[in-house]
């Protein structure tokens, strides 16, 4: 099976204009996430998918593949479904562009499992160390069952905890791997009632009768919504790579 690995890069962002071009440590962003992704042996290739000539330009500098979508889609699912159309594979893996520190270990095991589950999306999640992110609206939570499907996606604490029992509450990574077939009929599909209270493009699925397969990791995303979170990372980095 072909792996493709897609990393939808924006230009336009309301909090952050040309953010895929910040610059890290003397490299763009999206540089970050492209070298990150092409170090997973799982995948075979990895392409930015991008509405802007300008970030095309760059990532085709650094010797990386882009491809130009178009400017009107609604979301990353969107953008990557168009590149299914151009570029061979049987598994698409959406990588967020604003995150410079995805690990690549997180990458082999969501497609390794994708690669035994291809009736089935598969996503990640991690524990939530800090309370305050448990009622913070933009951190998606996620219930899952004993098989680890996805139950329910929500910006409110759940589950709710009424009985004031010891729980653990788990953060949904944004970071998703579709087989084609499910990919290309999930965007065709209507948006849902519970995606368009929520905001979250996976309920979709999940209304519509498909299974989210959820994987625990420890990795916790640090993404980059503002310039200020650039900050976060450099110093993040900079360990790293001492």
């Amino acid at each position: 099976m072909r792996v493709v690995a897609v990393i939808p890069a924006r230009h336009g962002s309301t909090r952050f204009p040309g953010k895929p071009l910040a610059n890290i440590l003397g490299k763009p962003m999206i540089q970050h996430v492209y070298e990150r992704a092409k170090l997973a042996k799982q995948i075979d290739n990895v392409v930015v998918a991008t509405d802007h000539h300008e970030i095309y330009d760059v990532v085709e500098s650094f010797g990386g593949k882009a491809i130009i979508t178009r400017t009107d889609h609604e979301s990353g699912s969107d953008r990557i479904a168009e590149v299914a159309e151009k570029v061979e594979g049987d598994i698409y893996l959406n990588i967020q562009g604003d995150e410079p520190l995805i690990r690549f270990e997180l990458i082999n095991e969501i497609v390794a499992l994708a690669k035994e589950n291809q009736d089935c999306v598969i996503t990640a999640k991690t524990k939530i160390l800090d309370i305050n992110d448990v009622m913070n609206p933009n951190v998606v939570k996620v219930v899952s069952g004993r098989d680890n499907n996805a139950l329910y996606f929500s910006r409110s604490s759940i589950p709710y905890n009424r009985s004031n029992v010891n729980i653990t509450y788990y953060k949904h990574l944004g970071i998703y791997c579709y087989p084609k077939k499910i990919l290309m009929e999930y965007v065709n599909l209507p948006k849902s009632k519970l995606e368009e209270v929520e905001m979250l493009e996976q309920l979709r699925l999940l209304e519509n009768g498909y299974s989210i397969k959820v994987i625990e990791t420890s990795y916790d995303a640090l993404g980059v919504d503002t310039p200020e979170d650039i900050q976060k990372v450099e110093k993040i980095l900079e360990v790293q790579y001492a």
